[in-house]
Parts: C-alpha cells; sequence; structure tokens
C-alpha cells in the first residue's frame, strides 16, 4: 500500500516521483527557491480557517477554567482562613497566652467591619478601576489583595489586620465584578468564533443577533458557580484536617447554651468562651497559613498566565475613551432602566442568603445544637450540593429562563418557613441528618440563584459597553445585603428569618412582573453611551486606515479624509458644516479647535 503525500512538502525536497521534468531544464535553478516562497500546491484556505477558529473556541474554554478555578482558590483560601482566624481569636485562653492584652477582640471587630463596611462606596470606584486597568488586570489585582490579606496573619497586630481587611474589603465588589463581565465576554467571544463565517457574511460592523450568546452563556456560567461554590467545601480543609484536633467536645461548648434555631437570639448566645482543648503549636499554625498562601499565590498565577484578554486592545481603548466623568455617572444612570429597579430586590436577597447559610444556618442551627466539630461538614454539605446543582442553570436550555429562578426562590421560601417553626435541642445529635439536608438543600436554591441572575444579567445586557457597569450595581447590592447583615447580627433569629422571607417575596413579585412587561413590549430605558473621543498622541491618527476606529468614529471619517487629502500651502479654513462638527483629528494635530476657534 503506497503511502500519501504529506500535506505541506517540506522546502527543498525531492519532488514526488515522476515530476523531476516538470519545470523544464531552463526552470531547475529556480525550483529551490519556488519550492521555498511559493504557496503550498495542497493548501485548504477552508480547513486552515477552521483549525483556527477551533484554537480560538479552545482558548476561550481555558479562559473560562482558568478564572472559575482562580475565583474558587481564592475564595475558598479567604473563608478558611477567616474561619479558623476568628475560632482561635474567641478562644479566651489562647488570647491570653499568645497576645496577653493586646485586644485582639476589638481588633477582629474592626476587622470585621472593614471587611463589610468598606464595599459600601465600591459603586463610585469599581467602574473606573474596572475601565482603567481592564478587566483581567483588575480581576489579577483583586486576586493579589486577597494574597495580602493572608499574608498579613503571619503577624496578627492591629496595624497588619486592620489595614489589609479595609483593603479587601475594597477589592471584593471589582473582583466578583470583573469575573462576572469577564464570563459573559467570554460567551460573546465564543459565540463569534463558531460563527465566523455568518461574521463574514454579515460584516465586521454588524452585531450578532440579540439572545444569539445565550446558550453559551448557560453553560459558562453552570461551570463558573460548580468551581465557586466548591470553594466554600475547600474552607473547610483547615478545619477538617488541622483545628478539628484542637476543638472541645459539644458537651463542653454547648453547657451553657438553652435555646437553638427560631428560640435564638443572636450568635451563638450562651456559648463556652473556651473551645481548645489544647493550644496549636505557633509552628504547626505557620505551616497551615504558609499552605493558604500558597494557594493563594497559585490563584494569582492562574489568573495572571491562563486568563487572556477579555477585549481587544482597540476595544479597550474606546471603552477609557467615553471619558472619566462618564464611567463615574452611568452606574447611577441605569437605574432608569426598569429591568434593573426590579432586579434589585433579588440582589438584596442573593446576599441575605449566602450570608444567612453560613451564619444562620451553619452557627444557629448547626453548631449550636450539634456542636463546633461538625460545623466544616454542615458547610461541605451546603458546597458540594451547590457545585452539583450549578448543573441545574443548563435548564435554561429548554426551559424558559424564568424557571431556575423561581424554583430556587420556591426551594428556599419552603425551607425558611420550615426554620421558622424548628427550634432544635443543645447537645441532641438524633436531628443531625435534618441539618445536613437543610444545608444540601439551601445549596441548591444558591445555585439555581446565582446561576440564574447572572445568566439573566448576560442576556439582557449583552453591550460590551455596559456589562461592567451592570454586574458592577448587581454586587454592590449584594454587598449592601451583606453589610446589613452585619449591623443586624444580634437580632432573635424569627426576625432574622422575617427579614429573609420578606425579601424573598418580594423579589419574586418583582422579577415576574419585570417578566411580564418584557412580555407586554415595553421598552426599557437605557442610558447613552457617549461616543469615545480619542486622543491625538503623534501621528497615530493621522493614518488613512485608522485601526483603533469605533463603530461611532467611523461616521466621521469623511471629514477627516477630506482634511488630510489638503494639497500643501496655507491651511485652509473649516469646512462650513456647521458648528456642531467636531475637529478631525487632522485639525487637532496642527493645534486648531475646529471651526469655533476661527470664528
Amino acid at each position: 500500500m503506497e503511502a500519501e503525500p504529506p500535506l505541506y512538502p517540506v522546502a527543498g525536497a525531492a519532488g514526488l516521483p515522476g515530476d523531476e521534468d516538470r519545470l523544464g531544464a531552463a526552470d531547475a535553478c529556480e525550483a529551490p527557491l519556488d519550492e521555498l516562497v511559493g504557496a503550498y500546491p495542497n493548501y485548504n484556505e477552508e480547513e486552515e480557517e477552521r483549525r483556527y477558529y477551533r484554537r480560538k473556541r479552545l482558548g476561550v474554554l481555558k479562559n473560562v477554567l482558568a478564572a472559575s478555578a482562580g475565583g474558587t482558590l481564592t475564595y475558598g483560601v479567604y473563608l478558611g482562613l477567616l474561619q479558623m482566624q476568628l475560632i482561635l481569636h474567641y478562644d479566651e485562653t489562647y488570647r491570653e497566652v499568645k497576645y496577653g492584652n493586646m485586644g485582639l477582640p476589638d481588633i477582629d471587630s474592626k476587622m470585621l467591619m472593614g471587611i463589610n463596611v468598606t464595599p459600601i462606596a465600591a459603586l463610585l470606584y469599581t467602574p473606573v478601576l474596572i475601565r482603567f486597568f481592564g478587566t483581567k488586570w483588575m480581576m489579577f489585582l483583586a486576586v493579589g489583595i486577597y494574597a495580602l490579606f493572608v499574608s498579613t496573619n503571619y503577624w496578627e497586630r492591629y496595624y497588619t489586620l486592620v489595614p489589609s481587611a479595609v483593603a479587601l474589603g475594597m477589592a471584593i465588589v471589582p473582583l466578583w465584578a470583573s469575573m462576572g463581565n469577564y464570563i459573559t465576554r467570554m460567551s460573546q467571544k465564543y459565540y463569534e468564533y463558531s460563527h465566523y463565517k455568518e461574521q463574514d457574511e454579515q460584516g465586521p460592523q454588524r452585531r450578532p443577533p440579540r439572545g444569539s450568546h445565550a446558550p453559551y452563556l448557560l453553560v459558562f456560567q453552570a461551570i463558573f458557580y460548580s468551581f465557586f461554590h466548591l470553594s466554600f467545601a475547600c474552607a473547610q480543609l483547615p478545619m477538617i484536617y488541622f483545628l478539628n484536633h484542637y476543638l472541645y467536645d459539644l458537651n463542653h461548648t454547648l453547657y451553657n447554651v438553652q435555646s437553638c434555631g427560631a428560640n435564638s437570639h443572636g450568635i451563638l448566645s450562651g456559648f463556652n468562651k473556651t473551645v481548645l482543648l489544647a493550644l496549636p503549636r505557633s509552628r504547626n499554625l505557620i505551616v497551615v497559613e504558609s499552605v493558604l498562601m500558597a494557594v493563594a499565590f497559585l490563584a494569582m498565577l492562574l489568573v495572571l498566565g491562563l486568563c487572556g484578554a477579555a477585549y481587544r486592545p482597540t476595544e479597550e481603548i474606546d471603552l477609557r475613551s467615553v471619558g472619566w466623568g462618564n464611567i463615574f455617572q452611568l452606574p447611577f444612570k441605569h437605574v432608569r432602566d426598569f429591568r434593573l429597579r426590579h432586579l434589585v430586590p433579588f440582589f438584596i436577597y442573593s446576599g441575605f442568603e449566602v450570608v444567612f447559610a453560613c451564619t444562620g444556618l451553619a452557627l444557629g442551627y448547626g453548631v449550636c445544637s450539634v456542636g463546633l466539630e461538625r460545623l466544616a461538614y454542615l458547610l461541605v454539605a451546603y458546597g458540594l450540593s451547590a457545585s452539583a446543582a450549578s448543573g441545574l442553570g443548563l435548564l435554561g436550555l429548554w426551559l424558559p429562563r424564568s424557571v431556575p429562578l423561581v424554583t430556587g426562590a420556591g426551594l428556599h421560601l419552603l425551607l425558611t418557613l420550615g426554620l421558622f417553626f424548628w427550634a432544635p435541642v443543645p447537645r441532641v445529635l438524633q436531628h443531625s441528618w435534618v441539618l445536613y439536608v437543610a444545608a444540601a438543600l439551601w445549596g441548591v436554591g444558591s445555585a439555581l440563584n446565582k446561576t440564574g441572575l447572572s445568566t439573566l444579567l448576560g442576556i439582557l445586557y449583552e453591550d460590551k459597553e455596559r456589562q461592567d457597569f451592570i454586574f458592577t450595581i448587581y454586587h454592590w447590592w449584594q454587598a449592601v445585603a451583606i453589610f446589613m447583615v452585619y449591623l443586624g447580627a444580634s437580632l432573635p433569629m424569627k426576625a432574622k428569618l422575617a427579614v429573609l422571607l420578606v425579601t424573598l417575596v418580594v423579589a419574586a413579585a418583582s422579577y415576574l412582573r419585570m417578566e411580564r412587561k418584557l412580555r407586554q413590549g415595553v421598552a426599557p430605558r437605557q442610558p447613552r453611551i457617549p461616543r469615545p473621543q480619542h486622543k491625538v498622541r503623534g501621528y497615530r491618527y493621522l493614518e488613512e486606515e485608522n485601526s483603533d476606529e469605533s463603530d461611532a468614529d467611523g461616521e466621521r471619517g469623511g471629514d477627516c479624509a477630506q482634511a488630510e487629502a489638503a494639497p500643501a500651502g496655507p491651511r485652509p479654513g473649516p469646512e462650513p458644516a456647521g458648528p456642531s462638527r467636531r475637529p478631525c483629528p487632522y485639525e487637532q494635530a496642527l493645534g486648531g479647535d475646529g471651526p469655533e476657534e476661527e470664528l
């Protein structure tokens, strides 16, 4: 059986059998040069194009997986360290022996205040930071601030813990807003690389049909939140493999606890002040913190090395060129859109429910009744169930988009009503299986909530010029909700459940009303995104073919081309195009300000 000829023959190699004389004697000396610089005879342009876009699609998948893994490691390290730190600092023996009269409880309270209060101001600076640094670099810098917070625990003092907590609070909203924007952009780019033939037929200036990227967005958001919810399980590894060996059992820690669940007040009222059976060695603590620090650095490297850019360089220039004042104002102007106004209660509930899972359910019902040593396993059940249930967001491929959100809200409604009338007995383990089931079901509802909201925002707001503003608003309202939970930590459990229940009902009703308005054809009022105003630097924008020109600037190309084609000599006067005509780059480079300057 004869071997098939290679697809691309090697330059300078012998030709195929029977082709020795195909060039003729006169061209014998030129044959090697033709084979070197000439076109391949078997070149298949369509096949090469298909391979090129397949590599592009694989690159997008790599970006999604790297961003998801980086977010999981970052949040897992943060939660695990904070949880271990608060447990150690709660024990009065540990405080007295390790730190004496340094006032560690006061430092912890100020640290929590910095983490929870600082994000309230995030709406003022987050869009500016994302536009200034870019989406990828904002993710990298925010992950680096999380790593900085981990590093300060090597030397626990007021001047290390509190400033790093404030910096961490400033980075919370920018990190998750840029993450949401990044995943949405990846779905749009995957659509472009999958339908490149349609893009070529429509032309580069034509936008794809609205909602065309929605199937890819559903898949990518399901992948992202499957990874993200694993962070709640990964955060418990320091507890399971290290701190649980030093804890007292429930008979000691819950000795003075009288009521749990719906009958409790505050957070763990009556809990014993000593929870550590033996103090961990400083050497062992340093080893654990070093492992967490290494994982935080790994998350930074994942984002830096494996995550590609969310926008092309020309797109980044256009996004910054709308003016920093406009960038600052646009998040507030989006309040005009009735879709966002109707989704605000759901944003607030999204912050309420995740904090309630970690504090109200895990502490007020779990630790209060079955002991601190089982806290890690309750949160593992929550995280694993939420991670597995994130795949249920793919039901949106076949069902209406409201189904996942309404299903998650209905599940949380039933659980909240059940918890409202349940008060577990302290130090009784017979009902522990109910806690694990409740934590798992709450995780399912959280997964449907997070996946559904992020997907909905990516579908409703698919213009790349406003996605960072939308995700900033979403995560800012989440931060406001977390701040409200922080302020109401001392309320009775029934008051917390009542607030949670009212917010859930209002959120579901408001969302369904928004969907009804959209079905009726009510047009949303969106603020106009200003045109990019490029600054002339050198002769960059004096070229005839401007590679940095945006879609909007193309409309003014004719005036500038005529100005550039003007003959040498004295500069002619401006064209009588009216006083509203803006100066073209040629006029700006010569120092003129257009028609207004010469009037």
